[in-house]
């Protein structure tokens, strides 16, 4: 059985984790950024968001009209906004489908379009295509799942990605690569139409925040409100990163307040961090008191099936270096970081509110009931020895 088996309903339906996806580059996704130096507030945009109403997109919103820049989204106007609802009578709406129907789209002209639902390659080229001579900068929220597998560390934007599928993957494979050609190959579609002095790629990796529908993090601030005893899989020195849902959304438009283009990995934290180091801040953040057991033996935690808590995965084989994805040009280029206390207590005030419903964090406490039986009984295995 495929060590990674269960992560595919996960990455889809996991109220307590979920795996990033992989994307890779080749020497055409390597572009040179051009940076105007021009005062951020110097002129007021017309952005269209490509979507805008799920997780990263109403941050985004948020940011630009507090800046002063009007805002149009395109959505088949079905998702309810979980984070700054009451923002959307500001924004126009627009209705239509990235499948069959961009008739909203056509014979319009904004500043900037920030394409986040390109979940296919065809949306992304039909877009790009349709908008290229009305839009002055087409901006792409790609993921670092293009970097999959990822077999190395310091993997960049210069590293050569995979764009057709190879043979002989297993199943669990094969869904992430095909997530990553997908998103590599729509990130050449938008070049290919706006040209690469007019595209702006961002590649963020696990995206955490207030209004994350996947619940692929919630594990550790609940846990961690709550003290007591928690079991901290991996090693001490393990790499894990994220990043705030809030930090990319916030730089997305200030990048398209200096129209700078490029290729860029939206990795955070600041600095590289271990799990341990990682566990000790976020502890911090809740005034409780905590016992971490450290199961750091990969063996043990495959042979119990555990093999990722986000931001931790367990790093072998294809995914060894899924959190080693440098940082340095996405940092000059003005990506910052707010402290790691400030996304933990947002998170859980997010959840605490109206905004969540009694039903989903039903489900997710019956999940997380399991899950934290499952540790208890790792933990004295682990003990016992």
């Amino acid at each position: 059985m495929s060590h990674f088996k269960s992560r595919r309903s996960f990455i889809k339906t996991s109220a307590m984790a979920s795996l990033a996806l992989p994307i890779l580059g080749t020497s055409i996704l390597s572009c040179k950024s051009e940076k105007k130096d021009l005062n951020s507030t110097s002129k007021k945009l017309k952005i269209l968001i490509l979507g805008g109403t799920s997780f990263l997109g109403p941050h985004q919103i948020a940011y630009a009209l507090s800046r002063g820049h009007s805002i149009s989204t395109f959505t088949r106007g079905k998702t309810i906004p979980k984070i700054h609802a009451e923002l959307f009578k500001d924004v126009e709406q627009l209705i239509g489908d990235r499948e069959n129907n961009l008739k909203a789209l056509e014979n319009r002209k904004w500043d900037v379009v920030i394409d986040n639902s390109g979940r296919k390659v065809e949306w992304t080229k039909a877009t790009a295509i349709l908008l290229k001579d009305n839009v002055g900068l087409y901006m792409y929220t790609s993921s670092t799942g293009v970097y999959y597998p990822y077999l190395t560390g310091n993997l960049s934007t210069d590293t050569k990605l995979v764009l057709e599928m190879p043979e002989g993957l297993t199943e669990d494979e094969k869904y992430e690569q095909d997530y990553g050609i997908m998103k590599a190959n729509s990130e050449l579609e938008a070049i290919k139409a706006f040209g690469e002095d007019r595209t702006t790629i961002i590649r963020p990796t696990y995206m955490l925040g207030p209004g994350d529908r996947m619940d692929r993090f919630m594990h550790w601030p609940v846990r961690l409100a709550e003290g007591g005893e928690i079991m901290v899989p991996g090693k001490k020195d393990d790499s894990i990163q994220y990043v705030d849902v809030r930090d990319i959304a916030e730089w997305f438009i200030r990048l398209a307040e200096t129209k700078t283009a490029g290729i860029y990995n939206g990795v955070g934290p600041a600095n590289p961090q271990t799990m341990q180091q990682f566990i000790n801040e976020a502890s911090k953040s809740f005034d409780k008191e905590h016992h971490f057991v450290y199961i750091d033996d990969y063996d043990f935690l495959k042979d119990n099936e555990f093999y990722f808590s986000i931001p931790w995965i367990i790093p072998l084989d294809k995914h060894y270096g899924s959190a080693r994805v440098t940082n340095a040009k996405s940092k000059k280029n003005g990506l910052t970081f707010r402290p790691l206390n400030d996304t933990l207590k947002s998170i859980l005030k997010w959840w605490d509110s109206e905004a969540v419903s009694n039903e989903r964090r039903d489900k997710f406490n019956s999940n997380l009931k399991q899950m934290v039986e499952k540790e208890k009984g790792m933990i004295t295995a682990w003990n016992s020895r």
